[in-house]
């Protein structure tokens, strides 16, 4: 069993990608990383994802995984982006949502998309996915699911919002799904051949 560190404290997180990527882990075992949290000074969800995962496996001497993501919003010029998690000023996901809302209270064009890079780092080898899911941002939050901005999100070819998906439901499609499903096949080459 090969361990690959996954750049994150939030143990929620190493959960919601082993179910993502269920079978695609066969012989690696994804692990939570300890060390220090690097700054996250890129300019793009690709560059964060980087830094994390070097920091990663500098720290552990292992090979790493990390991802970046956020919501993009058209009307907006592609904000909040990278700034997504901070975009009210702080971590509040309600604070978060709420400055999105009204930034958009004006607004017929509501298309989004949700954003994730994924990134995979060994030794000198370095290798970057990107997962896009397009929807609109809705006019109020409905659901109680998921987190961050999913209440007000509705993927293209659904009738609800991502926070009203069943977790199995969200994790088949999601921005995050399709980032690491793109990246698992590298992965699996140069760890397992």
């Amino acid at each position: 069993m090969i361990q690959v560190v996954l750049a994150t404290h939030n143990a929620h997180k190493v959960e919601e990608l082993r179910r993502i990527l269920g079978d695609a882990l066969t012989g690696i075992e994804l692990i939570g990383y300890d060390g220090p949290e690097p700054v996250e000074d890129g300019d793009t969800f690709e560059a964060n994802a980087l830094i994390k995962a070097r920091a990663a496996a500098l720290h552990t001497g292992l090979p790493a995984l990390a991802d970046d993501s956020g919501i993009s919003v058209a009307a907006l010029g592609g904000a909040p982006g990278i700034h997504s998690a901070r975009y009210a000023g702080n971590r509040d996901d309600t604070e978060n949502l709420e400055l999105l809302l009204a930034n958009l209270a004006e607004q017929d064009d509501r298309a989004a998309t949700f954003d994730c890079a994924a990134a995979f780092v060994d030794g000198e080898y370095e290798h970057v996915e990107r997962g896009i899911w397009p929807g609109t941002v809705l006019r109020e939050a409905t659901g109680a699911g998921g987190f961050g901005y999913d209440p007000i999100f509705k993927p293209d070819g659904l009738s609800v919002s991502s926070a009203e998906l069943r977790a199995d439901e969200k994790n088949a499609i999601s921005h995050r799904a399709r980032a690491f499903g793109q990246i698992m096949p590298v992965v699996r080459k140069r760890l397992l051949g």
